[in-house]
């Protein structure tokens, strides 16, 4: 019976049964905390590709409907102005950081926003890429 009571009697956990538990919780924060703190710029770059989905799409809509894609009949007016009837909204930001000065400027090309960022915008093909080289694969 003494054996019985003394089973009983301790209630608590051993230092090396807590040492195990906080080792793996530290071995899953290991592993789990890169995958949190990295869905800011998913979200960024995910809302940039949506956002090239769309403007391509309107770039395309614009060519069916008038024969030719938008700048090319010297009207001289804005990107944003001639896809206008064709977006919902306003015309879309890229999400992703810019860089600066013109690094993913490609040839004849009109840069919509303001220079350093944002999108590019091929006139003579209809192009429309983000103006920054880290991201040229969107």
């Amino acid at each position: 019976m003494t054996s019985l009571t003394a089973r009983r009697v301790r209630r608590g956990f051993t230092l090396i049964e807590l040492v195990v538990v906080v080792l793996v919780m530290g071995i899953l924060a290991a592993v789990a905390a890169p995958k949190m703190f990295d869905t800011a710029s998913n979200a960024k770059v995910n809302s940039t590709r949506q956002s090239l989905v769309v403007v391509r799409d309107a770039i395309e809509l614009y060519k069916a409907q008038n024969g030719t894609y938008p700048g090319q009949t010297g009207s001289g007016t804005a990107l944003q102005t001639d896809l206008k009837p064709f977006l919902k909204g306003p015309f879309p930001k890229a999400a992703v950081p810019g860089a600066p000065g013109d690094a993913g400027v490609k040839y004849d090309t009109v840069i919509v926003g303001d220079g350093t960022k944002d999108w590019l915008y091929n006139k003579a093909d209809g192009t429309f890429l983000i103006n920054v080289d880290a991201y040229d694969d969107l």
